[in-house]
């Protein structure tokens, strides 16, 4: 009775065993590999359906402070296209993902090392004598990090990650950056046409005056001739400022993530205020770059986590132990066992790795003053251009502002018949050519905001207005991205 008893409950034993490893197994709810295979044609077809009026991106916009009465936007200023170009351009997702790995990777080092199990089996031909011919054993590894390397890992994974995350504000400045300067050629380019033009009508209108005198015999071929080489020039300029307007807008619409065709068809305001500078000075716009600038942050970070790897390598010295409990019956003997083991890392005090690690350390440090000194020399730079360029665009205005008194006071001569239609146009040619000196500086001055803007990585309107509100410098990134998708 006793022995059916003892049968039943091994055959019951087995019975659960069986159903609990599978159980098991599926508790553990392994992941299966799922393939993500990149389809270009779909991509490229994803792309074209990008439309800056859809439902997706006026949300992000009412998310960005927008008001629902002023969506969709009917025409595009400056801050409205750096929002479009936040939400569509695809460098910010890459951004962003490269952002997830590092988090997932500071997750990571949160992680304490899993104990093991060691097992074994085995059967003998009783030569000896033995009890029993089989013999197992069980026993846990069970490791154990000294000197607070997990600690350091974590300080190490969480300083890559800050700076992965102040790469996506890296790559939203520089989208800004790109998109504010080819806005400004485009801009720039129109006025170009315009003015193009306008030249064009008065040039043919020399000629046809010199063709008439030469006709009657009061001018002579020499002065029609240079009048229509003088047409023909000006022609070959216009023809060419209109061909690189496609130009200009591709690379618009490439710096907002948008299809040539959405683009062509959304009405651009462009830049038109210029923010005053009178009371800027160098030294603050040092501090406001060196204080604000989001690579000096990063790089600031990645020296931090070189700090960081650098106390690991010495951490290192010191070994890991790993104490191993166990439980075997050989033949027939019950015997237990704890074990104990460690690297003999004492040996070398991991000197390589120390050295490598410093050797490190001094590269970031290097870099770091290196990027230092670049960002001051461009505040500097960039400041002088933007002073000569103002000065410049105000030498036009006065030059403009004269030619316009001299136009007018010659309209009133050829009204009261002290002049040829011919020295009309001449002086209206002269104007026309003072107005392009005024466009062109407006753009060189335009162009140098933009060079100091991406020099400080900082509007030059919130640096103008913190100084006159408070007399100091911001010492926080103004623009980044916010509310992102």
């Amino acid at each position: 009775m006793i022995k059916c008893i003892k049968i039943i409950s091994n055959k019951t034993c087995l019975a659960v065993l069986s159903a609990c490893i599978p159980a098991f197994f599926v508790a553990c709810s392994f992941q299966q590999y799922s393939a993500k295979p990149i389809d270009p044609v779909a991509n490229a077809a994803k792309f074209d359906l990008k439309d800056p009026a859809s439902k997706q991106f006026n949300l992000y916009l009412i998310n960005n402070n927008y008001s629902a009465d002023r969506l969709p936007i009917q025409e595009w200023d400056v801050d409205a296209l750096i929002y479009c170009a936040l939400f569509f351009h695809p460098s910010l997702d890459v951004a962003r993902a490269q952002w997830r790995v590092a988090e997932l990777a500071q997750e990571n080092a949160t992680g304490k090392p899993l104990p093991t199990i060691n097992s074994h089996l085995a059967h003998s031909n009783q030569a000896n004598g033995d009890v029993s011919p089989f013999a197992f054993g069980l026993s846990i590894d069970i490791p154990i990090e000294t000197a607070k390397k997990r600690d350091i890992r974590i300080e190490n994974a969480s300083h890559l990650a800050q700076a992965a995350k102040l790469e996506i504000a890296q790559t939203a400045w520089q989208l800004r950056n790109q998109l504010v300067q080819s806005l400004n050629e485009y801009q720039f380019n129109q006025q170009q046409i315009r003015l193009l033009l306008d030249e064009t009508s008065r040039r043919q209108e020399i000629v046809n005056i010199y063709q008439k005198r030469v006709n009657l015999g009061a001018a002579s071929n020499i002065e029609l001739s240079t009048a229509k080489l003088q047409l023909q020039t000006n022609t070959s300029e216009l023809i060419a400022v209109q061909q690189s307007k496609m130009v200009l807008l591709a690379k618009l619409a490439s710096n907002l993530g948008l299809p040539l065709a959405k683009v062509a068809s959304m009405t651009l305001l462009g830049t038109t205020d210029t923010p005053q500078t009178k009371d800027l000075q160098a030294f603050d716009l040092q501090a406001t770059a060196l204080l604000n600038r989001l690579d000096i942050r990063i790089a600031l970070e990645k020296y931090a986590a070189a700090e960081a790897k650098l106390k690991l390598e010495i951490a290192k010295q010191y070994p890991d132990i790993v104490i191993s409990p166990g439980y075997a019956y050989e033949f027939g003997d019950k015997i237990w066992s704890l074990g104990l083991s460690g690297l003999m890392t004492l040996l070398n005090k991991n000197k390589i790795g120390i050295a490598e690690a410093t050797q490190l350390r001094e590269v970031e440090a290097a870099q770091f003053e290196a990027l230092q000194t670049k960002v001051i020399a461009e505040a500097n730079i960039t400041y002088a251009e933007l002073t000569q360029a103002k000065q410049s665009l105000m030498n036009q205005q006065q030059l403009h502002h004269q030619q316009q008194l001299n136009s007018a006071r010659m309209e009133r001569q050829f009204a009261a018949g002290e002049i040829s239609r011919l020295e009309l146009a001449f002086v209206k040619l002269e104007n026309i050519a003072a107005e392009k000196n005024v466009v062109l500086a407006d753009y060189q001055l335009k162009t140098a905001i933009n060079q100091l803007e991406n020099s400080l990585q900082k509007p030059l309107s919130l640096v103008v207005d913190e100084k006159v509100s408070d007399g100091k410098v911001a010492d926080e990134t103004s623009y980044g991205v916010k509310n992102e998708p």
